[in-house]
């Protein structure tokens, strides 16, 4: 869903790319030559399109212009023309008896539409006001001036300019209000290019979106970053729970085998000796190679011997007598080739007694002997 998303939203993006038609010339110098034709019948509007009547041109170049516009689509323009009035024409609603010289000098304030409209290219209207001075009918007058015109440019220099300027005397016993209409090559220079308003509306959205892209593909990130880390963190608990469930499962195992194995050590017997002796009978041998037949079977275990004797005697005396009870045991060990790390020792004298019978105690013989003994515990596996 949020890839879809992204892909609609690049989708727009690209339909809103900036084209020609957001850029705009912004400012440059304009030049013009061309001709003019003047409407001067007395009648603006009635005789706009009475071109035979109405119009006077002359058969050459007769309107210059210079003008500087600026980043605003302000534009400031100096315009020079001339022209005749041709015997015949309407001229101030009376028929011109005789040529008369016309001649112009305006100077005007337009605007650019296209700074409103962004680029046509073909169609590139203005609207101006200005004022001048024109002599005409063998009169002079100063005039307050509005034209509308349009220029279509075949490049970023050359063009064409058509425009209409309406003139309104200042005084209107100097002569009636006239229209001239004019066309000319345009040129111009210094050219600054720049993005119109709609333009710069679209590269705001567009960086608009841009940013809003950025922050779904940062949130995106951020969310693919986390579910990484997530599934990083729960992979390694889950090889951390698997170690210690392996670890665990190693050592119970080796818990109850060493636990077996004790059980199996414990069947055998302890080492029973007799009275104030420390010498093993054949039984006890026989014990003790059952012991050694159990620790071939297993390299690994290490085995604890424990001597003890009863409470008779005196402890000093019984000290020494279970030490050597507890040498001689592991002597015999030894000698069936068990190694000798594998083998170990303690005597614990009368202070480990299995039965009641401490000194002061009356016992039986049988119950004394319980306590003479050597018996076996697991150190290592």
């Amino acid at each position: 869903m949020v890839m879809a998303l992204i892909f609609s939203a690049l989708t727009f993006a690209q339909d809103l790319d900036l084209t020609k038609k957001d850029s705009i010339v912004q400012s440059y110098w304009l030049v013009t030559v061309g001709v003019n034709a003047v409407d001067d019948s007395g009648d603006e509007f009635g005789k706009l399109l009475d071109i035979d009547r109405a119009w006077n041109m002359v058969p050459y170049p007769s309107r210059v212009s210079i003008g500087r516009y600026f980043r605003n689509g302000i534009g400031l323009e100096a315009i020079g023309s001339y022209n005749q009035y041709k015997e015949g024409k309407i001229i101030d609603n009376v028929v011109n008896p005789a040529d008369v010289d016309y001649w112009g000098l305006d100077f005007r304030v337009s605007y650019d539409l296209n700074m409103i409209l962004g680029e046509t290219g073909f169609f590139d209207p203005y609207v101006g006001i200005g004022a001048g001075y024109t002599d005409a009918n063998n009169q002079g007058r100063g005039t307050y001036n509005a034209v509308l015109g349009f220029r279509t440019w075949f490049s970023d220099r050359w063009g064409v300019d058509f425009n209409s300027t309406g003139k309104w005397a200042m005084n209107t016993e100097n002569g009636t209000n006239h229209i001239q209409h004019a066309i000319g090559v345009a040129y111009r220079f210094e050219v600054e290019k720049g993005l119109s308003r709609k333009g710069e509306e679209k590269l705001a959205l567009l960086k608009e979106m841009e940013e809003e892209q950025k922050r779904v593909q940062d949130s995106i990130a951020k969310a693919e970053k986390e579910a990484r880390l997530l599934a990083e963190r729960l992979q390694r608990e889950k090889e951390a729970a698997e170690l210690a469930a392996a670890e665990k499962a190693k050592k119970d195992a080796e818990d109850a085998r060493r636990a077996a194995l004790q059980n199996k050590i414990n069947e055998l017997g302890n080492v029973y000796f007799k009275l104030n002796s420390s010498y093993l009978t054949s039984n006890d041998k026989e014990l003790l190679d059952q012991l050694v037949a159990i620790m071939n079977d297993e390299p690994g275990l290490a085995i604890k011997i424990t001597a003890h004797t009863d409470s008779r005697g005196t402890e000093k005396y019984n000290q020494w007598l279970s030490e050597r009870r507890a040498e001689r045991t592991v002597e015999y060990v030894l000698s069936k080739g068990i190694a000798a790390d594998r083998i170990s020792h303690d005597a614990f004298g009368e202070t480990r007694l299995v039965n009641e019978c401490s000194d002061g105690v009356r016992c039986t013989e049988e119950q004394h002997a319980k306590n003479r003994r050597s018996d076996f515990e697991i150190v290592g596996f």
